[in-house]
């Protein structure tokens, strides 16, 4: 990934504004297709419906879109110009964009948790998540800029704890859990393709609670005896 975005910053600097706006329209599109793909893996429409609107009222609470914003700008008050307001949103926006995409998905849920276990399927799906995240982090940067880099702050904080909790755990995560996550994972993802394509300025952050309220309704409903899929 770090290899990609800097291939892409290099091409990000012979690209006009009006090239980068295409180039970012072109990943949201793209994002709608993973999004859709991932949410469609949901056997049970209500476990994503209960978590994600359990989840961004927990995440409005926290201000968590807030704080990643903040902690965003602080990174770019670092490495660049803080007084420039279009460098700063644009570091900002790169961030938060790339993290997501980078980090909400079956590979990064399923590939973490299963390395945590040690078990050979688990390495294999991260890198193939590897080869992904280099092709997307070059055309992210080329159109966002340098923000993109730092998402791998964001990654290894997520994997890791994935790959612990997998340790941790072992094989506590059932089929039916894993696959409730990723669909609300696509959800999120269409909520960042509307930001990403202007229709909506979402705080897409904010709706990151629901991915862990949906494995815990599963696991609630396994528990108690639901039956989560009745056809």
């Amino acid at each position: 990934m770090l290899f990609g975005g800097l291939a892409g910053l290099l091409i990000g600097q012979r690209l006009n504004e009006r090239l980068r706006g295409a180039v970012v329209s072109g990943i949201g599109l793209v994002t709608v297709v993973v999004g859709v793909s991932n949410a469609g893996q949901s056997g049970n429409i209500i476990i994503p419906l209960v978590s994600i609107v359990s989840g961004v009222v927990l995440g409005e609470l926290l201000d968590i879109d807030g704080r990643l914003q903040g902690f965003a700008a602080w990174l770019q008050a670092r490495v660049g110009d803080a007084s420039d307001s279009e460098a700063r949103s644009r570091f900002i926006n790169g961030y938060l964009s790339a993290s997501l995409v980078f980090c909400i998905g079956p590979l990064t849920f399923v590939g973490s948790l299963q390395d945590g276990m040690g078990l050979p399927i688990g390495f294999q799906q991260l890198a193939i998540k590897s080869v992904l995240d280099l092709i997307t982090a070059a055309t992210f940067a080329a159109s966002m800029g340098v923000g993109v880099l730092f998402s791998i702050v964001t990654i290894l904080v997520l994997q890791g704890g994935l790959a612990l909790l997998g340790s941790t755990l072992g094989e506590v995560m059932s089929v039916a859990m894993i696959a409730e996550m990723t669909a609300v994972g696509g959800v999120i993802l269409i909520g960042l393709a509307l930001v990403l394509l202007e229709l909506r300025p979402l705080r897409v952050a904010n709706f990151l609670p629901a991915l862990v309220i949906a494995p815990l309704l599963v696991a609630l409903a396994e528990a108690t005896g639901v039956i989560l899929y009745p056809f």
